[in-house]
């Protein structure tokens, strides 16, 4: 009886020394994914900035295109003016896509 009883304390004892390896390692685990999100988190901040930077500087581009465009619209001349003056824009550098400049 004794034999079994030392059997079953020495299988629990492995199991739960087996238990305690593996949590440790997952600890370890997890304290590695955390140091990796904040570094990326870090990384991450300055990229957004960087886009945002991107984005106004389209934006006001864009607006001021609009300006034009509506100025064109909106003064009176024959159409051959407009269609001139609409050209001309097109003639102009366009700006470069957002998925482009991200890269």
């Amino acid at each position: 009886m004794s034999s079994e009883v030392m059997g079953t304390a020495l299988m629990i004892g492995g199991i739960v020394a087996v238990f305690a390896i593996l949590a440790s390692a997952y600890k370890r685990r997890l304290a590695f994914k955390e140091r990796k999100l904040e570094l990326d988190a870090g990384l991450g901040t300055e990229a957004a900035n960087r886009r945002d930077a991107d984005l106004a500087a389209r934006h006001g581009l864009l607006e001021q295109r609009l300006r034009v465009l509506e100025r064109i619209i909106t003064e009176a001349g024959d159409s051959r003016d407009v269609a001139l003056q609409i050209e001309a824009l097109r003639a102009e550098p366009k700006p470069t896509p957002i998925l482009e400049s991200a890269r």
